[in-house]
């Protein structure tokens, strides 16, 4: 039975190192690439080179020297997942799971990010320095609390917010560089359910216990809600650089730096059956106790490599391919702060690639139009695919539009619709619940931001 609580920590140390992957459904794994409303209209094409926009204090700080004029700009991007799953499964004892399909585990969630470009003058002409504050990180899903997985996913909230202060030199008209630091909070809570009636009577001495109706305690008839929450402060750093090759061609590229955090908060378990912890004591077994824990999270490095193409002076092509070194997440340990282990879990999540292009399109003076399409690769497989993270590859599509109001304030919009195949699920929760099923799921999102220039 000791083993029964060591596995139910291993369940949820799955949710310390990424959020379900459906609820950040425009990025793979857990990643948020929307801090940028004018990014989002091209499909995240032109990141690390883009004009006119502050969001590359953190995309590329080597980019801020595009700005000529002290620049203000607040995003905020509107996510709406639909998700649906279809399967069911057996308890550790083969018994049918009761619950129904979770319901849709992802609401409408805003995601903001603000941005400020200061470039100075006089002998420090050439020298730009900016600030932005974005959630590159996380998202929120949870699940109806009776739904057939609970024993795997019920609720998973992982928020990461970055506060990035960076300065960028241009040592020519063609070539800048840029260095930024990062101040990233992180926060997660996790839960899930514990089977403690299919613990009690699989483990009584007597297994056909667990069917047999006299008996006290049935598989699903004792229920607990495990719990774990955790926090943390921690740097990294942003380095990048931009090169104009000829008079329409710009490239750049940007590395931002994996952040090492120790969470450290507490794990709860709520028994809904008074009976649990005086049974589990009189058996000789450790009660699952309330206490604080720890566990070491590192949110991945990204390398962006980005290209603009001025076709003429109306019309521009814009693409991207980044790498998410998602392959440091090996595995999540998590520790009683007298560092007793009470969870090793294996991820294996792999390094991914994400693609794409877009155009720009100068209507007239006033309105700008954009378009573009990605490709997004999965960082998890089929052996590893648990319903916390039931991530696959994705296509995004997206349309955006700018209106310059006055030459100093202009207002953005975009949407992008993101498909992701269909991922299949086929694992053993920690109460030994077999689910086994496929989720359906898309995103729309909606962003809208303004930007004032003085």
């Amino acid at each position: 039975m000791q083993t029964v609580s060591r596995h139910t920590f291993s369940a949820l140390a799955l949710g310390i190192a990424g959020v379900l992957a459906f609820g950040s459904a425009d990025a793979s794994g857990f990643q948020i690439r929307e801090n940028s409303v004018k990014n989002m209209g091209r499909a995240n094409a032109g990141t690390t080179v883009a004009w006119g926009d502050a969001s590359v204090v953190l995309n590329n700080p080597a980019a801020m020297v595009n700005l000529d004029k002290t620049t203000l700009q607040a995003d905020v991007t509107m996510i709406d997942l639909t998700a649906d799953f279809d399967g069911g499964g057996t308890t550790a004892v083969g018994t049918p799971l009761s619950g129904g399909d979770g319901g849709d585990p992802g609401d409408a969630t805003p995601v903001p990010a603000m941005a400020a470009v200061f470039p100075l003058s006089g002998s420090l002409d050439n020298v730009t320095l900016g600030v932005s504050v974005s959630a590159p990180f996380g998202l929120k899903t949870e699940y109806d609390p009776t739904w057939a997985g609970r024993y795997s996913a019920i609720k998973s909230d992982v928020k990461t917010v970055d506060l990035t202060m960076s300065a960028a030199i241009a040592f020519s008209e063609r070539f800048s560089v840029g260095l930024g630091l990062i101040f990233q909070h992180s926060s997660v809570t996790l839960s899930n359910a514990v089977d403690f009636g299919t613990a009690l009577c699989a483990g009584s001495g007597n297994p056909l216990n667990c069917f047999n109706p006299a008996y006290p305690f049935q598989p699903q008839g004792s229920d607990a809600l495990a719990t774990v929450q955790g926090s943390d402060n921690d740097w990294g750093w942003v380095a990048g650089m931009q090169f104009r090759a000829s008079d329409n061609l710009v490239l750049g590229y940007a590395h931002r730096s994996e952040v090492h955090h120790t969470l450290t908060g507490d794990a709860t378990f709520d028994h809904s059956d008074p009976r649990v912890p005086a049974t589990f004591g009189l058996l000789g077994v450790n009660t699952y106790d309330n206490g604080p824990i720890w566990a070491n999270l590192d949110t991945p490095s990204t390398d962006t490599v980005s290209v603009r193409w001025d076709v003429n002076e109306d019309f521009r092509v814009l693409v991207d391919a980044q790498l998410t070194g998602w392959s440091s997440l090996s595995a999540v340990d998590i520790y009683r702060t007298g560092g007793a282990q009470l969870a090793h879990e294996p991820f294996n999540w792999e390094d991914t690639w994400f693609y794409s292009v877009g155009g720009e399109w100068d209507f007239s003076d006033a309105f700008t139009f954009r378009a573009g399409v990605g490709f997004d690769e999965t960082p998890t497989n089929d052996a590893a695919r648990t319903p916390r993270l039931p991530d696959n590859d994705r296509m995004v599509y997206t349309l955006g539009m700018t209106w310059n109001v006055s030459e100093a304030l202009s207002v953005d919009a975009a949407y992008m619709r993101v498909q992701i195949d269909t991922p299949s699920i086929d694992t053993t929760s920690s109460s030994g619940a077999r689910l086994v099923g496929d989720f359906d799921g898309y995103a729309n999102l909606l962003g809208v931001s303004a930007q004032y220039r003085f």
